[in-house]
C-alpha cells in the first residue's frame, strides 16, 4: 500500500470517528433541547394557572360588596406576590441556562 493510500485510510477512519461524535452531540444538543422545552412549558402552565388564580380573585372582586371586596384583598395581594415571584424566578433560570 502506498503512503497516499494510507494516509487516506487513516483520513477516513478519523473522519468516522469525527462524525460519529458530531452525530452524538446533536443527539444530546436535541435531546436538551426537548428537555428545555418541556420544563419550559411546566413552567409557562405553573405561571398561567397562578395567573387564573389570580384573575379569578378579581372577578370575584368586582362581584363583591365594599365589605367582602376588603375582606377579599389579602388573597388578591398574596396572589399577585406569587405571580410576581413565580414569574422572576422563571425569568432567573432562563437566564442561568
Amino acid at each position: 500500500m502506498k503512503k497516499k493510500e494510507a494516509y487516506q485510510e487513516k483520513m477516513d477512519a478519523q473522519m468516522k470517528i469525527l462524525n460519529a461524535k458530531i452525530e452524538e452531540l446533536n443527539a444530546k444538543a436535541q435531546k436538551a433541547q426537548a428537555e428545555a422545552k418541556i420544563k419550559y412549558n411546566k413552567n409557562l402552565e405553573e405561571l398561567r394557572m397562578k395567573r387564573d388564580a389570580l384573575k379569578s380573585k378579581l372577578q370575584e372582586m368586582k362581584g363583591a360588596g365594599e365589605k367582602a371586596s376588603k375582606e377579599l384583598k389579602a388573597g388578591i395581594q398574596n396572589a399577585l406576590d406569587d405571580l410576581k415571584t413565580a414569574v422572576d424566578k422563571a425569568f432567573k433560570r432562563i437566564k442561568e441556562e
